[in-house]
């Protein structure tokens, strides 16, 4: 399927700050801020809090990594996904204007995961070097 250069530069646009915020978010929990993080998963009554915990931490922090650079956008869309349909559920419940944070960025993971990446990512451009070169006739 064909998109234009203005659906391409929105998909770009969407991955870029979705993916600033995930790798932050996930920084901050990943180097400085695990104790507590668990802390709130155990509160939330998850089993093995401290996997969890990782587990939603390095999805926001790779998830965000590969959004950014536009890799794997569909894996990256749902794991980021997961983490902010928890944070809506579990922890805000719902309650907006307060998940409106949280409501925005798992809708632009559901539409890069439904989207793709996009022509300006690194998929396309390693997609480009791996497809064969068409066979001209003689």
């Amino acid at each position: 399927m064909q998109h234009s250069k203005k659906h391409d530069v929105a998909i770009l646009a969407l991955r870029l700050a979705a993916g600033v915020i995930f790798i932050l978010h996930g920084y901050g929990k990943l180097f400085g801020g695990m104790k507590m993080f668990t802390g709130m998963v155990a509160g939330l009554h998850f089993p093995a809090p401290t996997l969890f915990a990782y587990l939603a931490a390095l999805s926001e922090f790779c998830g965000g990594i590969a959004l950014v650079l536009g890799i794997f956008p569909q894996a990256a869309s749902f794991f980021v996904a997961c983490v902010m349909l928890t944070a809506m559920i579990g922890v805000k419940k719902f309650s907006l204007p307060k998940a409106d944070p949280d409501l925005a960025l798992l809708a632009i993971a559901f539409a890069v995961g439904l989207m793709g990446a996009g022509r300006y990512s690194l998929q396309a451009m390693l997609s480009k070097k791996q497809a064969p070169e068409p066979v001209k006739a003689e």
